[in-house]
């Protein structure tokens, strides 16, 4: 008797990808998926997958893990318990954030967050490297390092005090990245127009946390949208545009993608199923839904999901930034704090692909025509693997790695604070009723989770490398402002 040619085959589920859905085993041989048919020879492993629907693992591009806040607040959770609760909700991927805060060495920050990733994380992972120091030896000698070691990707802050950077620094940046070919990631509000809401909100008594969504005006949005893609027009570099929030943001991406602008940008389930009116809770209770920017209105939503279905919006992120609502997190400042006081920011890394699944696919979206599953696929995993460079990942198909998630569409599951696996203590979702749930998840055809339960170790998740490139080209077209033929004003580059 021959031995079997695959590792694991994954039998009598149906597989759903960006391009289309089918009945199809899937076979495994070590961490790569090899076959994709019907009537597979025997796997030495075979999970029955019938009735079940055979997805893409998800990756989630923007999670806050194991890291302290410029305030100097550490999160809830380390890179443990984070990766296993992605893995719970049916991601197989995480990218988080290597944080430089003022006066830190940046090569120092990465290496030593690392060190804190391949201790912990379950499921396969990447960083983005924050930039709030761009000083000479950040500009000119680590970052250039950095991404040609395979961290291909920066993220900048417009606002908050301790961390933004402002427009002459941030041209730095987004020329050290075009040069070094790497995507440069932006939380992109106007920090005037936040400051001075803020202040006089304050000093008026406007403190509770339903305030904060006041604090953050709609149309700083957009005009900090507006002046960075102007910035980034200048060098001609790609950029992507964090957390949309509002319909007016999501019409300036709309209009620069128009022009074949390089723009991709993300919303996240806070945009998609809360308004401002959760903040709006008796006592400290609506502290829980504090994120920035804040939820809007349900005509955003609305907005926003039209985004989504028209491809303004490429990917769906959790944005997880997870504080307990104790002293060690939310009410650090004590339990009568101001608004500006808490610590902002919700977890959404086990519900962001139920929430999405339960809408696009067992509700039906209307924006999708009938291609909900499709789109989902490719907003939680197809393209932000083709976005953020991750070659191997975000589709099933053979020579892509074995990851993959095994969800029960009809699986109805109430979501509670008690049966989410990250340490925040609560989720903002709790009582939400959603159709859909992963049951099994494999990382590179290895089980991280099995009919619900956690079978992988710490530390067995992978860092993976992203160098090469942008997934979409700068145009080699620069402003007139910079236009040799017209000036010298090129040469400066």
């Amino acid at each position: 008797m021959s031995a079997s040619p695959y590792d694991l085959v994954i039998r009598g589920g149906t597989v759903g990808t960006a391009g289309g859905t089918y009945p199809a085993d899937v076979a495994v041989k070590g961490e790569t998926i090899v076959a994709i048919g019907q009537g597979l020879p025997a796997g030495v492993r075979e999970i029955d997958a019938s009735g079940k629907l055979v997805l893409p693992g998800g990756i989630d591009t923007h999670t806050h893990i194991e890291q302290v806040s410029a305030g100097g607040l550490l999160n809830a959770d380390t890179f443990e318990s984070a990766t296993t609760s992605a893995a719970f909700g049916g991601n197989t991927t995480v990218v988080s954030f290597a944080a430089q805060h003022r006066g830190l060495d940046l090569r120092k920050v990465v290496d030593d967050y690392a060190k804190l990733a391949d201790r912990g994380a379950l499921i396969d992972y990447a960083f983005h490297m924050i930039v709030a120091n761009p000083d000479q030896k950040t500009i000119e000698t680590d970052l250039p390092a950095l991404i040609r070691e395979g961290h291909a990707s920066i993220k900048v802050f417009m606002t908050y005090d301790l961390i933004k950077v402002d427009d002459e620094p941030l041209l730095d940046v987004l020329l050290t990245a075009r040069e070094n070919r790497a995507l440069v990631c932006v939380h992109a509000e106007n920090h005037g127009m936040i400051s001075w809401m803020g202040k006089r909100l304050v000093k008026k008594g406007y403190v509770q946390p339903k305030y904060h969504a006041i604090s953050h005006p709609r149309g700083s949005e957009a005009e900090a949208f507006t002046r960075l893609i102007a910035l980034s027009a200048l060098i001609d570099q790609p950029i992507m545009i964090f957390h949309v929030s509002t319909a007016e943001g999501a019409q300036v991406i709309r209009d620069a993608r128009a022009q074949g602008l390089k723009v991709f940008a993300e919303t996240c389930p806070q945009y998609l199923f809360m308004t401002k009116h959760d903040l709006d809770k008796p006592g400290m209770e609506g502290a829980k839904w504090m994120c920035s920017p804040p939820p809007r209105d349900a005509a955003d939503q609305e907005a926003l999901w039209r985004a989504l279905a028209l491809g303004d919006l490429q990917t769906v992120t959790s944005d997880h930034a997870p504080y307990r609502f104790d002293e060690t997190g939310k009410l650090s400042a004590g339990p009568n704090a101001n608004f500006k006081q808490i610590a902002n920011g919700l977890p959404g890394l086990e519900v962001r692909l139920p929430l999405m699944f339960d809408a696009m696919v067992s509700k039906g979206r209307p924006e999708f025509d009938g291609r909900g599953l499709e789109a989902f696929v490719n907003l939680t995993a197809t393209q932000p693997a083709q976005i953020y460079n991750l070659p191997k990942k975000g589709q099933i198909a053979p020579g892509f790695d074995a990851d993959i998630a095994i969800w029960e569409p009809k699986k109805q599951v109430t979501i509670t604070d008690a049966a989410m696996h990250d340490l925040t203590g609560f989720t903002p979702f709790a009582g939400t009723t959603v159709t859909g749930w992963p049951v099994t998840v494999i990382r590179r055809g290895s089980e991280v989770v099995s009919d619900g339960q956690l079978v992988a170790k710490a530390g067995s998740g992978r860092w993976l490398k992203r160098t090469g490139g942008w997934a979409a080209e700068p145009t080699g077209r620069l402003t007139s402002d910079m236009d040799p033929a017209t000036n010298f004003g090129a040469r400066i580059l």
